[in-house]
């Protein structure tokens, strides 16, 4: 599947500057556009509740009239701000290549937005941690699980520092998910030229082999250079510490199920996984 839209998803923190990079990486290995998003929160719109709607009694129609003004203030400058973020992305991404852009602000809620958007791209790329959460490192945003929750795209969470990807870690268990990732890798432009290492935790056997077989086979014949190994121990760890101390500059996984029941099983791996690596990661569903 060849890629022909990224949504990107920026909100000024410090990881937007990372998706910038990564949606441009993507976007030119791929021949794609990009779309960026910038979405204002409800809350955002205003920074703070209706001051005017809090006075009941005895009010001067002067005070209401300021305060109204004052709102209306704040409501501009939030789009000029969410603006003047989706500008700076826009020359980011436009920097690093001829990359058609175009950029969006909407307002209201970030999934909402997202699930009535999606359709229109191909992935989803976002920053590992927004604005309001800083550089708490155990702390996501937590939009960040609602948006992964929510789509059925594949999505892309940029790590606080791009680096041109050389090396990828596929994490393979054999399920519908990894299935669909292998699947991904082989048949998108984004990962030819690239080192491909399947990677299986747990215990070996006969049937995991033939599985792993199989996926290395179609790797290789869609002409992409691909290793296999297995690893033991926890998976978020054993693939946290392999990204971390091998030099991958991405890692593809299967990301939470849209079952609730399954969601249960996987999803906390999931986060798991997005909190120890330092390396962006490819969620697909």
């Amino acid at each position: 599947m060849q890629s022909q839209t990224i949504l990107a998803l920026v909100d000024g923190s410090a990881y937007s500057e990372s998706v910038c990079h990564y949606a441009a990486w993507m976007a030119q290995r791929t021949t794609s556009k990009v779309k960026v998003y910038h979405i204002m929160g409800r809350r955002t719109a205003s920074e703070s509740d209706d001051l005017s709607g809090a006075i009941v009694l005895g009010a001067r129609t002067q005070l209401l009239d300021k305060l109204s003004a004052l709102d209306m203030e704040r409501s501009k400058l939030a789009q000029e701000h969410g603006r003047a973020i989706l500008e700076d992305a826009k020359t980011i991404i436009q920097g690093d290549g001829d990359i058609e852009v175009q950029t969006r602000l909407r307002q209201g809620d970030l999934v909402e937005t997202i699930a009535a958007k999606e359709e229109t791209g191909d992935v989803i790329v976002v920053g590992k941690r927004g604005e309001a959460h800083k550089m708490a490192s155990g702390h996501l945003g937590s939009n960040l699980e609602r948006v992964i929750r929510a789509s059925h795209k594949p999505v892309l969470v940029a790590n606080r520092a791009f680096t041109p990807v050389k090396k990828v870690l596929v994490a393979f268990d054999g399920g519908a998910s990894s299935l669909k990732a292998i699947d991904l890798v082989a048949t998108s432009s984004l990962y030819q030229g690239l080192e491909i290492t399947l990677a299986y935790v747990g215990k070996p056997s006969d049937k995991v082999q033939s599985a792993l077989d199989a996926a290395t086979e179609k790797l290789k014949a869609a002409g992409l250079n691909t290793e296999q190994k297995l690893l033991s121990g926890d998976a978020d760890k054993a693939l946290a510490d392999m990204t971390n101390n091998e030099d991958y500059q991405l890692l593809v996984m299967g990301a939470f199920s849209h079952s609730r029941l399954r969601s249960l099983f996987i999803g906390s791996t999931t986060m798991e996984m997005i909190r120890a690596c330092k390396i962006a990661i490819m969620l697909v569903h």
